[in-house]
């Protein structure tokens, strides 16, 4: 039976962490929408800002731990919103880079100061926040050996 209490326990933590990201996630989707952009081009506008705004979708792809696929697709719709620009950095070459547009900077400096994202997370103290991460950090490498 105790067994079966700490499975129950585990998969409880499971998905309140699913669900803690997910309403994390609802909160900023409506903070961003007045600028129109979503969370994960929020999140790429930040990686692509500090990589000194302009990267291939290999560098973009690193840094996010995200799939090169998904980074293509989803600069392809940031290109058409504006927010970015292809660079075809050798003429006739496959080699592209994206680069931030005026636009694209301007919903970076926009969107970089999560209010939500802050009054949500400053609910732990410094202490708990520092345990969370480790705590957070030990379950992503555990998961990435899965991958």
């Amino acid at each position: 039976m105790e067994e079966k209490s700490e499975q129950n326990r585990y998969k409880y933590a499971h998905l309140l962490l699913g669900k803690a990201r997910h309403l994390i996630l609802s909160a900023r989707q409506k903070e961003l929408a007045p600028i129109r952009i979503s969370s994960r081009q929020a999140y790429i506008l930040y990686f692509l800002y500090h990589l000194g705004h302009k990267a291939t979708v290999a560098e973009l792809a690193a840094d996010s731990d995200r799939e090169k696929n998904t980074i293509s697709l989803q600069m392809t719709i940031m290109a058409k919103d504006g927010l970015v620009r292809k660079i075809q950095e050798v003429p006739k070459s496959r080699l592209l880079s994206y680069e931030l547009t005026e636009k694209g900077i301007d919903a970076y400096n926009q969107s970089k100061n999560s209010k939500t994202e802050k009054a949500i997370m400053t609910t732990l103290s410094k202490e708990e926040c520092e345990q969370l991460i480790l705590l957070l950090e030990k379950i992503v490498k555990k998961a990435e050996k899965y991958q």
